[in-house]
């Protein structure tokens, strides 16, 4: 009875040391699994963190690009700088490094504030210049307008000043030319003339400066040569100086004026087309034909 006890006693005591053994192996997979999890967590994470790294280096590059101040961009250079080197010394952590990999998630929440700050500060600074560019925008649409204005207004003066010098220029009516005997009698043909009479009315202006003025009258012969008695007898014309035939001064009050000239034929002429124009202030204020026989 005594040995059956004890034998009993043995196969429990077996019994709870094989069940003792069991329960250590598989603690010890259990553990063994869970580090294998936990490292592969680790991993992930570190794996994780460089990608948001490389991200943010990245965005420094692109949001350079979007501003022009030198200030602004070289501080922007600093921090990408600076975030490379965080992403090195992430590259070289090794995974199971818990307290390194918790100091440079910190770093990435620093770096993650910087970055919004950034780019509140060029979003900012972008609509300003926006802003800025539609006023510009806004102020050279006026700029143009204005200029188009007084463009036009300048267009409108200059056609109005025109109008004006064409309206107050002096206007020859009624021109007449015939040969003549020397005392004035008219004849038929220029054969036996002695002069040309040239009679002529200058209109009435109320718009011309009234006083003194010059009148010149040319005689152009059928061959197209200019009747002058002196080749210095000359006026000026369009920037050129061209021969005058006969030259009057006149006091001009605004009222009509009847005008009579005299040219002295002391050359041979013969019959044909005669042209008269007559000039006053630099301007050619009248002309005619004549078919003289």
């Amino acid at each position: 009875m005594d040995i059956n006890k004890r034998d009993i006693f043995l196969y429990i005591l077996i019994a709870l040391l094989l069940a003792a053994a069991v329960t250590m192996g598989i603690l010890w997979n259990n553990s063994e699994q869970d580090n294998e999890e936990m490292l592969e967590l680790f991993a992930i994470e570190k794996e994780e963190l460089e990608s948001e790294y490389s991200t943010f280096a990245s965005q420094y590059d692109e949001l350079k690009i979007r501003i022009t101040n030198d200030s602004l961009q070289q501080r922007l250079e600093q921090e990408k700088l600076h975030t490379q080197q965080l992403l090195e010394e992430l590259k070289q952590t090794k995974a199971t490094d818990a307290a390194e990999i918790t100091r440079l998630k910190k770093e990435l929440k620093t770096v993650r504030a910087v970055m919004r700050s950034y780019v509140l500060q060029i979003d900012s600074l972008n609509r300003v210049n926006e802003k800025l560019a539609n006023e510009n925008k806004k102020m050279s649409a006026r700029y143009q307008k204005a200029s188009q204005t007084i463009s036009s207004l300048n267009e409108e003066k200059e056609a109005l000043t025109q109008k004006v010098e064409l309206a107050s220029q002096l206007d020859a009516i009624g021109i007449n030319m015939y040969p003549a005997k020397s005392n004035g009698k008219e004849l038929k043909k220029i054969k036996k003339a002695k002069k040309f009479v040239i009679d002529f009315v200058i209109a009435k202006n109320i718009t011309t400066q009234t006083g003194e003025k010059t009148i010149y009258v040319r005689i152009t012969t059928p061959d197209g040569n200019v009747l002058s008695k002196n080749i210095s007898d000359t006026f000026r014309y369009e920037n050129r100086d061209i021969n005058y035939s006969i030259k009057k001064y006149i006091e001009y009050t605004g009222e009509e004026l009847p005008i009579t000239v005299y040219w002295d034929i002391e050359e041979f002429l013969q019959a044909g087309m005669y042209r008269v124009h007559i000039f006053a202030d630099g301007n050619m204020i009248g002309y005619n034909n004549f078919e003289i026989e």
